[in-house]
């Protein structure tokens, strides 16, 4: 099978990436190597020079490393993709090729805790200029344009609050003033949302999440819709070095082929989980982009094939209830990370995005008792029976504690 075959995506997680390779393995070898011999001293100054296409040093490229990029550029609909050591190695990898001093960034508000950091705290100290926005609200992201931007970057669904970015409008009015968009897909994986059918030019993803999709391995990937921005991406790589290593990228590669799978059910079990939470009475709000209630569900349906595995709520008791619930789960592990096998509760306030600071948190509607599940492939009425005890000892000392003070 050749990796440009039209085949669905059900298929593609199972053979894009393979290639062929001598004794015809079903799986790509590792090739744990440093370094690659050359048969001449001709041919190792035409790798070096581009002229023959080959592997030199495992930093520049590998084998594995190669066919684990493959995969993804054709599960995205890319050029070419970059397998990187963490999605912010990713994230760093692509805004350290396509902005310089002098440019202006527009960023989602609602996005990783370490990458608001980055945009916010660091690009600023190479005269990079930055402004958070609202993705959802386009007249804001319009407004937030100057002569000078650059980069559009958005994470949609946004993390953690679930907000949705509207990818052709943005796409739309970035390329009217010549901007390039940037798009974090780690939430719905290209089987659930393809973010260059909807006029996004490149694509990061972190590897850790749903792609692998197992808890072992940390990883990222850049994906270029064209020749002339991946080439740009590699040189930057190979410089700063944030390559993800041989072993890593077999694992991550060996994850995609469930992919499909893992996807569809969670998104499945999700919603249920998510329907759940809506009934449940100490839950103040409940999102999740397949829910009719979410504010851009309609949005959700028309650039979303599901509705991914990752769902956020309040209690009504708000923070302490928060972490009462989050101590009180059994099958759920409390824990940062989503997208995996197993069924992740956390607290992003106090946990993944402690870093913002609270004023950007606020601004990002992130709330001190805003709880994010990362749904796992678990029995979904076993996560339900999980959460409901959980909740329900929560509700149980929330009560406890009004009774006391009240007394």
């Amino acid at each position: 099978m050749t990796d440009d075959h039209a085949y669905t995506p059900e298929t593609l997680v199972v053979h894009a990436g393979v290639g062929r390779y001598p004794h015809r393995p079903v799986v790509p070898p590792i090739y744990q190597v440093s370094t690659f011999a050359f048969e001449n001293a001709d041919q190792g100054a035409a790798l070096f020079a581009g002229r023959e296409q080959g592997y030199i040093y495992s930093r520049m490229g590998n084998p594995t490393v190669a066919a684990l990029e493959s995969c993804i550029a054709t599960l995205e609909g890319g050029y070419a993709a970059l397998a990187c050591g963490s999605g912010m190695a990713a994230i760093h990898t692509a805004l350290a090729a396509l902005l310089k001093s002098g440019d202006h960034i527009i960023c989602g508000d609602t996005v990783y805790g370490p990458t608001c950091t980055l945009v916010e705290g660091f690009l600023p100290r190479w005269g990079i200029e930055a402004t958070m926005v609202d993705p959802s609200d386009l007249e804001a992201v319009e407004k937030a344009f100057r002569p000078n931007t650059r980069v559009v970057y958005v994470e949609t669904p946004g993390n953690p609050t679930l907000v949705i970015a509207d990818l052709e409008a943005i796409s739309r009015l970035a390329h009217q003033r010549g901007a390039i968009v940037v798009v974090d897909n780690t939430f719905m994986s290209p089987i659930l949302q393809q973010p260059f059918k909807w006029g996004a030019d490149v694509v990061v993803h972190s590897l850790t999440k749903a792609l692998n999709g197992h808890a072992d391995v940390v990883g990222g990937a850049i994906v270029a819709k064209d020749e002339a921005d991946y080439r740009s991406f590699r040189k930057v790589l190979n410089h700063l070095g944030g390559v993800l290593p041989p072993l890593e990228s077999f694992l991550v590669h060996r994850g995609i082929k469930t992919l499909a799978l893992r996807m569809k059910q969670q998104s499945e079990s999700a919603l249920k989980v998510a329907e759940f939470l809506e009934e449940h009475p100490a839950i103040d709000w409940v999102r999740f982009p397949w829910l009719k209630s979410h504010p851009q569900h309609e949005l959700a349906r028309k650039q979303m094939s599901g509705g991914g595995p990752v769902i956020s709520f309040e209690l009504k008791g708000g923070l302490e209830a928060g972490r009462t619930m989050m101590n009180s789960v059994k099958l759920c592990s409390l824990a940062v990370s989503l997208g995996g096998v197993e069924s992740l509760i956390q607290h992003p306030a106090g946990m993944t995005h402690a870093t913002m600071g609270p004023e950007a948190r606020c601004r990002a509607r992130i709330t001190d008792g805003l709880v994010r599940v990362s749904i796992g492939i678990e029995n979904v009425d076993d996560i339900i029976a999980d959460l409901d005890q959980a909740l329900e000892t929560a509700s149980s000392r929330s009560t406890h504690r009004a009774q006391v003070g009240a007394g």
